[in-house]
């Protein structure tokens, strides 16, 4: 295994990604900007007002939520695209012939989901402070959103290597993406869930991910466990990816 190739093989998928977002930049930030403000105004602003927590406000709850949240649908709609490209336009053949180390196009497509997803994440960040949110910032709080990134990015490769139509991704965004935005700790504690609703919620990743921000945004102990659940689900979802491209190069 040749390394320095095989590091090339990935920036060169990624560049690709990284030259269309950067001709849609302004237009992908500004986007990104709706979603987070509506969130804390109604949310933050609106409902916040009524509701009382522990230790701080609900704003200061509901934003590492809202990070867990959008890093989750950016990470996994960045991704999408590839299913349009291996069911109709038919340009993925053009990876599964060429020379690459087959792994470097998942890594590549990957990274460059992550990058989507968190410069969407710093939009929130700023939008937050703005709008009087506090919390801490460490490299800790940024490796879990990385992490949050990479495991729903895979999960949307997976996806679009195994669904044959647009309705079937659509699917999926009903039954497991927008169940987990509401229940998995996002808005409110899931102790709040009867117990056998939430010993299965607590089985997801995105549960693990808003109890890590959360807790580390207010300078709380935290469950390296839940850490741990995250690195797993990103290298079983690396695995599954990874056999499920080599099929179509085999």
């Amino acid at each position: 295994m040749n390394i320095r190739e095989n590091l090339m093989d990935i920036a060169t998928v990624f560049w690709r990604d990284w030259v269309v977002l950067k001709r849609r930049l302004a237009k992908f930030i500004l986007s990104r900007m709706v979603a987070p403000m509506l969130y804390l105004v109604a949310f933050g602003w609106g409902l916040g007002r009524s509701i009382e927590i522990s230790s701080g406000t609900y704003l200061d709850f509901l934003v590492p939520g809202i990070l867990a949240l959008n890093s989750m649908n950016i990470s996994f709609n960045s991704i999408t695209p590839v299913h349009a490209e291996r069911i109709y336009h038919k340009s993925l053949e053009e990876y599964t012939i060429a020379p690459i180390w087959p792994d470097a196009f998942l890594i590549g497509k990957v990274a460059a989901a992550v990058v989507r997803a968190l410069i969407s994440s710093a939009i929130i960040v700023v939008l937050a402070v703005l709008f009087g949110a506090h919390f801490q910032m460490t490299p800790l709080f940024l490796l879990v959103l990385v992490l949050n990134c990479v495991v729903f990015a895979e999960i949307g490769f997976l996806a679009a290597m195994k669904i044959r139509t647009y309705e079937e991704m659509a699917q999926v965004n009903t039954y497991i993406l927008l169940p987990m935005s509401f229940l998995c700790g996002t808005f409110f504690s899931t102790q709040a869930l009867p117990a056998a609703v939430r010993y299965f919620i607590e089985l997801l990743p995105l549960t693990h991910t808003s109890y890590l921000l959360r807790g580390i945004g207010s300078g709380a102990d935290v469950s390296y466990l839940s850490l741990l659940v995250l690195v797993l689900y990103a290298v079983a979802g690396w695995l599954w990816g990874s056999r499920a491209f080599r099929r179509l190069t085999e």
